[in-house]
C-alpha cells in the first residue's frame, strides 16, 4: 500500500540530531483553506477543481441527478461516521445481522460491502509484508547461489530469474545499514514520548498540528514532539500523525528483515482461503471498518461524504453511494484479493472503482488484468492512484496498471491520477507524486486536502496520490450523475479532454527541475469538475440526437 506521504524519504537521518536536541519553535506555514481543491483558481486564486462552478452551472441548467453507486478498495471505513453514514451503500438483498448469506452471492452480511483480508473467525488482517520480500523469498531457493546463464534458460526461466534479480535489488539493495540503525535506537524513546503525548492529548492519534499548540515538560515528550514536527517540516505537512509515523518506523524495520528472513505470512494465518486458487473466492468477513479505517475513511469522504448537511466537510459528488471493499492493509496488498474485489465490486453494482493503493511488484497480475477486462466489459470506470515515489512510472513498475502482462493490449476504462497542489502548500505538483507522460493520465488536487477521519465525528488533512484519486473518482460520479448515458470510456476521455492545462512550468516531483506538466502526464493538465461538466453535457446531448434519415444514401 502507498503510504499517505513519504514519511522517512532521505531527510530521516538529517532529523536525528534534532531528535537528541529538540526544539519547540517550529512554525507552520500560511496554509490553503481547508476546501483549497474544491476552489476555483479564477476565482480564488486556489489550485482546486472548481467544483461550485460545476453545481452552479448544473443548476441553471435545471439538470437532475441519478443515483450514482462508487466502490472504494482501501483498509477500511468508519460507518459510523456522521458525514458518511448516510452515503454508504446498503446491500438491499441482505438482511444484517442474521448470519446468513440471504442474497446467495456467498458473503454473509455483506451490509456496506466485503472484507477480503478478514477471517471467517471475525480476526483481520491489520500489517502485512511488502511483495517484494514475498516474491524475493520465494524464488530465493530455486536461484540462489546458482551460476546462472541466461541464454540457456527457458523463456519461462528467463522471467523468473530477472524477476528475482530485481526483487533481490528491492529488498536487499534497499537497506541502508545507517537508517535502520536510527530507528532501532529511535523507536523506544519515541515509544516514551509518544505514549506520554497520547495522555496529555487524550487522544490516541495527534498530528503537527496538534503539537504545535502544545507544551510539554515531559523531557521524552519534548525529544518526540521535536522529532514529528521537524519531520513534518522537512514533508512541508504538518498532517503526519504519531501513529502514520510509528506504522513507517516499524515498516521499515520489516522491510530490512525482509533481507535475511522470509516474512511471516500475515494472511494466511488469518484468512485461511487457498491464496493460490483465484477461483477460491468466498472468504473473509463482513467488517469493513475492522482496526484501520483512517485511509479508506479519508477516501470515501473526499467522494461522497454528505453535502450541505452543515457538519464537516463536503464532498464532490451529491447522489452517491460507498461501497467499502476492504482489501489493503498496511503493507502491499495482495493480487487475488485485489482481483475478488473488483469482481465484488463490479457485480454489486459499482459504476466506478476508486483505487488507492499500489507496489512496486504483481506475481499474479493476470488475476487482476482479467478483473480489469471484466470491470471494462460491465462498463465500470476504475481510477487508480500513480503512487508516491516521485519516480516515473512510464520505466518504473507500479502496479496494478492498464498494461495486459500477456501483451494483448490495455484496458481501456482506467485513469491513472498524480497528485497536485497549489501555490500555497508546495506548488503545482506534489513533492511525493509518481508521473509519466504515458502512463499518468491526469494530475488532481492531493497535498492537504480535508476529509473525514475515524472517530464519529472527526476530519483532518492527509497528502498523496491517494487523495487525488478520490478526487477524480468524485468528479467522474459527479458527471455521471447528471449524465448516465456516458460510457466508462467516455467517463475517462471527459475527464482527460477537459483538463486545465498547465500555463506555468511546474517542479519535476523530487527535484527542483522545472518542466511542462506534459512531460508528467498525457493530458498536461490539472482535472477540472466545471470543465468536465460541460464537456459531458455536450457529448450527452449529441448521443442522444437520433440520425437524420436525409442524412444517409438511400441504396
Amino acid at each position: 500500500m502507498n503510504k499517505t506521504i513519504k514519511l522517512l524519504a532521505s531527510g530521516l537521518l538529517l532529523c536525528s540530531v534534532s531528535f537528541a536536541q529538540s526544539t519547540e519553535n517550529n512554525k507552520e506555514e500560511k496554509k490553503a483553506p481547508n476546501n483549497w481543491h474544491r476552489l476555483d483558481k479564477n476565482e480564488t486564486g486556489y489550485n482546486g477543481i472548481s467544483l461550485g462552478k460545476a453545481y452552479e452551472y448544473l443548476q441553471n441548467k435545471h439538470l437532475k441527478s441519478k443515483h450514482v453507486t462508487v466502490a472504494v478498495i482501501d483498509s477500511g471505513i468508519d460507518t459510523l461516521h456522521e458525514d458518511l453514514k448516510s452515503a454508504l451503500w446498503t446491500n438491499p438483498k441482505e438482511i444484517p445481522g442474521n448470519g446468513k448469506d440471504d442474497d446467495k452471492n456467498g458473503y454473509i452480511d455483506d451490509i456496506h460491502g466485503w472484507n477480503f483480508i478478514g477471517g471467517k473467525d471475525g480476526k483481520n488482517v491489520k500489517e502485512d509484508s511488502y511483495e517484494g520480500a514475498r516474491v524475493y523469498h520465494s524464488l530465493k531457493a530455486i536461484w540462489e547461489g546458482k551460476d546462472v546463464d541466461s541464454a540457456k534458460l527457458s523463456a519461462a526461466d528467463k522471467k523468473s530469474y530477472a524477476t528475482y534479480l530485481k526483487a533481490k535489488d528491492k529488498v536487499v539493495g534497499d537497506v541502508n545499514p545507517a537508517e535502520l540503525e536510527f530507528i532501532k535506537s529511535l523507536l523506544p524513546s519515541f515509544k516514551a514520548g509518544d505514549s506520554v503525548l497520547r495522555k496529555e492529548l487524550a487522544k490516541e492519534e495527534y498530528n503537527g498540528t496538534d503539537l504545535q499548540n502544545h507544551t510539554t515538560t515531559d523531557p521524552s515528550a519534548k525529544k518526540t514532539k521535536g522529532f514529528i514536527l521537524q519531520l513534518c517540516k522537512a514533508n512541508n505537512s504538518y498532517d503526519i500523525t504519531n501513529q502514520q509515523l510509528l506504522d513507517e518506523l516499524e515498516g521499515q524495520l520489516r522491510k530490512a528483515d525482509a533481507a535475511n528472513t522470509a516474512p511471516t505470512n500475515y494472511r494466511k494465518e488469518i484468512v485461511k482461503d487457498d491464496e493460490t486458487n483465484i477461483n477460491d473466492r468466498n472468504y473473509g468477513n463482513s467488517d469493513v471498518m475492522a482496526s484501520t479505517p483512517f485511509h479508506g475513511t479519508h477516501c470515501s469522504g473526499i467522494i461522497g461524504a454528505v453535502r450541505n448537511n452543515e457538519k464537516g466537510i463536503d464532498g464532490i459528488a451529491d447522489n452517491v453511494s460507498i461501497i467499502m471493499v476492504r482489501a489493503v492493509p498496511d503493507g502491499d496488498e495482495h493480487d487475488k484479493d485485489i482481483a475478488n474485489a473488483i469482481r465484488y465490486a463490479v457485480d454489486n453494482g459499482a459504476q466506478i472503482i476508486s483505487m488507492s493503493f499500489g507496489k512496486d511488484f504483481s506475481p499474479q497480475k493476470q488475476w487482476v488484468d482479467d478483473a480489469f477486462r471484466y470491470a471494462e466489459k460491465k462498463g465500470v470506470l476504475l481510477v487508480h492512484a500513480a503512487g508516491n515515489d516521485a519516480k516515473n512510472i512510464d520505466t518504473a513498475d507500479n502496479f496494478p496498471n492498464p498494461v495486459f502482462i500477456d501483451g494483448k493490449g490495455r484496458a481501456n476504462n482506467v485513469i491513472t491520477v498524480g497528485a497536485s497542489g497549489d501555490s500555497s502548500n508546495g506548488g503545482y505538483t506534489a513533492s511525493f507524486s509518481n508521473y509519466g507522460k504515458k502512463e499518468v493520465d491526469v494530475f488532481a488536487p492531493g497535498v492537504k486536502i480535508y476529509s473525514t477521519i475515524p472517530g464519529g465525528n472527526t476530519y483532518g488533512n492527509a497528502s498523496g496520490t491517494s487523495m487525488a484519486c478520490p478526487v477524480v473518482a468524485g468528479i467522474a460520479a459527479l458527471v455521471l450523475e447528471y449524465f448516465p448515458n456516458l460510457t466508462a470510456q467516455e467517463l475517462k476521455m471527459i475527464i482527460e479532454k477537459s483538463v486545465v492545462v498547465s500555463k506555468e512550468k511546474v517542479k519535476k516531483p523530487g527535484t527542483d527541475e522545472l518542466v511542462s506538466l506534459s512531460e508528467l502526464c498525457k493530458t498536461g493538465g490539472f482535472a477540472n469538475a466545471f470543465e468536465a461538466i460541460k464537456l459531458a453535457e455536450e457529448i450527452s446531448s449529441k448521443k442522444n440526437v437520433k440520425p437524420n434519415p436525409s442524412n444517409h444514401t438511400k441504396k
